[in-house]
């Protein structure tokens, strides 16, 4: 596991932390959205840059 797998890991699950804080605060939809997005695709590269897949 590299710096940076772990590093976008980490703040993919902060960013779904917030996504968990937004939706209980009545927060836009839109920015919900937005911040789901961004957590995917944190977690996401995250996990492709491990290097148990080689």
């Amino acid at each position: 596991m590299t710096g940076l797998s772990t590093l976008l890991i980490v703040v993919g699950l902060f960013l779904a932390g917030g996504i968990y804080s937004f939706a209980k605060q009545q927060m836009p939809k839109s920015l919900i959205v937005l911040l789901s997005i961004g957590a995917a695709m944190c977690l996401v590269s995250g996990v492709l840059r491990l290097e148990v897949w080689n």
